[in-house]
């Protein structure tokens, strides 16, 4: 990091601190506004703060380090534009027509209180074990590969680049709220891409361009299709070894056989459970729509957001495919000048993928631009962690305290949401340890999701499109699978606190341990659903009156009316537009 880098990140600072400040003035210490904005967020808004919240630690690190060890194999997570559409069209009416804060309200309306407290208990345990505790992690990886040297009273530069990231981040949050938040995720998307993008645009041009990349990567790094179609007749479930630098074997897995890191039934079934989870019902994207003033343009937030769900494949993964191709060169004698140190064994295989990104932008950026691109990740990092505060935030203070304490005053709330934000990041840091010693940090976000998402997308989706599911079977179906979730993590948890940890082989919990995550995700979504099926159908029915517009069941004529006219046919085309580009992306990587 030279001065002139340092200059331009002070510079993003400046602008943020001054983008901040404004929006501060503008803030109301009211509910509405503190948590969503006031209503007052238009479609650009909306879109770019999805984007930026979606994208932060787990992009940033895990994604290009997934990038450099498996090729565009995650890109599968990166399509998953089409589910915004899922969102802006099919769900949004419904959330909107229920001026709900929050996910767990809408339960609340659509089954009963004890759904909502459930939810919001479940969300809050998430976003601990997943969204904060990682997007500090990542900020620390960060600055531990840029800046290998720093150290300050004994910490390293991964604990002063976490607690860095932290400081900054809490104070415009806890000072503005939503609006804060809202309105610098949308400049902070505007740096993440042009830094992201100069790092794929620097990184061809040290490799020598997309067809030389081509010709030193191995194609089925290229091969989106590898995931999602079977090897063949001789496809069986087989162990999958994985072993340490002594050759022993440390963790074994079972896997649908396919010569790939991630198995194709899983990708296929799977991911679009927790991709529907995550666009479509989770409150740390929603809550962007909400805060739109009308469906429409809640909706076109949700398209433009797609649009730009498109960009990570580029701007993320490519870099780690380019960071691999890199290392091959290296160690073939092609390349001197460039240091991967601390990434690479001895034997010139990627040891800690997770320095991917970081290392791209200290080899092969130049001065000043690199300066740039640190703003990004560090925007990336800030907008990602800013939003699950808030979200946090309103979910503790909207679906916990308020309920306990609904005489309390606006200024209560809004205080209770920030001391809560507060305790949150305390419990989160607590978390790094064990992430610090994980294997994949894309993976273990991935897997988690895995475990907690299935119950909720299923109570969602089947809420909205079955009226016939009632509460008892909303309520079963989250307690029965959270349960089985947490027990899957509870006996995940020992390993990743102690590696030399190991369940007694053939026992039942070593054979809990080995299943493959997506595949003991299935397993949830299975169980959920069947649990509120038949709990849904062996209790009476709902009360069809009072979740009138919750569900397509229940739709009356002004509700589908309103619908109608809050969509033209630019909104459809541009939809349609997206569905394109998707598929014209899987048709291009085909190895």
């Amino acid at each position: 990091m030279e001065t002139l880098d340092w200059v331009v990140i002070g510079g993003y600072f400046a602008l943020l601190l001054g983008l901040s400040w404004w929006v501060i003035l503008q803030s109301k210490e009211t509910s509405q506004d503190f948590f969503l904005a006031a209503h007052s967020l238009g479609w650009f808004v909306v879109g770019a703060s999805i984007f930026a919240s979606n994208i932060g630690s787990e992009h940033l690190v895990g994604l290009a380090g997934s990038g450099a060890t498996d090729g565009v194999a995650m890109a599968h997570y990166e399509l998953h534009a089409w589910c915004l559409l899922v969102l802006g069209w099919m769900l949004v009416p419904f959330y909107m027509r229920s001026r709900v804060f929050t996910m767990p309200q809408f339960l609340e309306r659509r089954f009963s209180p004890a759904s909502r407290y459930v939810l919001s208990i479940i969300s809050l345990i998430a976003y601990i074990v997943t969204k904060i505790a990682v997007g500090i992690f990542a900020g620390g990886v960060v600055f531990e590969a840029l800046l290998p040297e720093m150290n300050f009273a004994g910490l390293d530069g991964f604990w002063i680049g976490s607690i860095m990231v932290l400081v900054f981040t809490g104070l415009y949050t806890t000072l503005g709220g939503f609006r804060a938040v809202a309105y610098t995720e949308a400049l902070q998307t505007i740096i993440l891409i042009i830094g992201s993008a100069l790092v794929t645009y620097y990184g061809l041009e040290k490799i020598g361009g997309w067809s030389e990349l081509r010709a030193v990567v191995d194609s089925d790094k290229f091969n989106l299709w590898k995931p999602i179609v079977p090897a063949g007749v001789e496809s069986t479930w087989s162990p999958v070894s994985v072993k340490n630098d002594a050759g022993q074997i440390v963790k074994q897995a079972w896997y649908f056989s396919f010569p790939s890191h991630y198995p194709w039934i899983g990708m296929l079934l799977c991911a679009p459970i927790i991709g529907l989870w995550y666009w479509c019902t989770d409150q740390y994207i929603v809550q962007r729509a909400l805060g739109a003033p009308n469906q429409t343009e809640a909706r076109r937030g949700c398209i433009f957001a797609g649009y730009l769900k498109l960009l990570p494949v580029f701007i993320f993964i490519i870099p780690g495919v380019i960071c691999w191709a890199l290392i091959t060169k290296i160690n073939a004698g092609e390349i001197t000048d460039m240091n991967f140190a601390g990434m690479v064994n001895d034997d010139g295989s990627i040891r800690d993928s997770g320095q991917a990104f970081p290392m791209m932008v200290k080899n092969v950026l130049p001065v000043g631009i690199r300066g740039l691109v640190v703003a990004g990740l560090l925007a990336a990092l800030m907008s990602s962690l800013a939003g699950v505060f808030n979200a946090c935030a309103t979910l503790f203070t909207i679906d916990l305290y308020a309920k306990y304490q609904p005489e309390a005053s606006e200024a209560q709330l809004v205080r209770t949401g920030r001391i809560a934000t507060v305790v949150m990041v305390l419990i989160g840091m607590a978390w790094i340890p064990i992430i610090r010693g994980h294997h994949g940090l894309y993976d273990y976000l991935q897997s988690v999701q895995g475990y907690l998402a299935p119950p909720i997308f299923v109570v969602f989706f089947l809420g909205v499109f079955w009226k016939r599911m009632n509460a008892q079977g909303c309520l079963a179906a989250l307690l029965v699978g959270f349960a089985v979730g947490l027990f899957r993590l509870a006996v995940d948890t020992p390993a990743k606190i102690n590696p030399e940890f190991a369940y007694e082989p053939g026992s039942f919990l070593w054979i809990v341990n080995q299943i493959y995550f997506q595949y003991f995700s299935i397993l949830i979504f299975f169980i959920s659903a069947a649990t509120m099926i038949l709990v849904s159908y062996l209790t009476g029915e709902p009360d069809y009156a009072r979740i009138s517009g919750l569900t397509y069941g229940t739709l009356t004529d002004e509700d589908r009316a309103s619908t109608r006219s809050s969509w033209s046919g630019l909104d459809l085309a541009t939809s349609i537009g997206l569905l394109v580009l998707i598929v014209a992306a899987y048709l291009y990587f085909r190895g």
